[in-house]
């Protein structure tokens, strides 16, 4: 069985799930997402917590209990909690603003990148060269931070570039003089 499948996903106090054919819709505190139940598993809810069981063995209901259960997690963490991604921008003369609604972003182009962010996403910048991104969508919020480090990876020799806090860039030796 499932080892991920089978462990219960825990309701904190105030979230809410209900089941409408093919999806669960979780609500909570931050807001509401839908989180879809695959073909051949079953939701069971109680008070306070959700367990998940499959039909059968078949390769494919195998697969999709650890997935729906973690999808489900997810969704019930992002409405109780919410999810948050950091960025750290890091080159001389780089830097990130707010303007409006939109951030602007200084990576060493010629023009100013701006970057408008989807609906229920929230763009922080905390430092001119620290970007907080948060959302009750976890996979939003990862797709979001990607897209703005995806506007200037960080290089393996200086380091410069968009970066998440705490990544490691392998380093690369320059060139080697006589």
């Amino acid at each position: 069985m499932s080892r991920i499948g089978k462990k219960p996903v825990a309701l904190p106090k105030g979230v809410k799930v209900t089941i409408h054919g093919a999806e669960a819709v979780v609500e909570g505190a931050k807001g509401q997402l839908s989180c879809p139940i695959m073909k051949g598993i079953t939701l069971d809810v109680q008070a306070d917590s959700i367990t998940l069981a499959r039909a059968n063995d078949e390769a494919q209901n195998r697969a999709f209990h650890g997935l729906t259960r973690a999808l489900l997690q997810n969704a019930v963490t992002g409405v109780a909690e919410g999810w948050k991604k950091e960025l750290d921008i890091v080159g001389v003369g780089y830097k990130a603003a707010m303007e409006g609604a939109q951030l602007r972003l200084d990576l060493g182009y010629s023009h100013p990148i701006l970057y408008q962010a989807p609906a229920g996403i929230t763009i922080a910048v905390e430092k001119n060269t620290h970007v907080v991104v948060t959302g009750i969508d976890r996979q939003l919020v990862g797709q979001v931070a990607a897209d703005i480090r995806k506007f200037r990876k960080p290089e393996p020799y200086k380091g410069k570039g968009v970066q998440y806090t705490g990544e490691v860039i392998r380093r690369k030796a320059g060139k080697t003089g006589k």
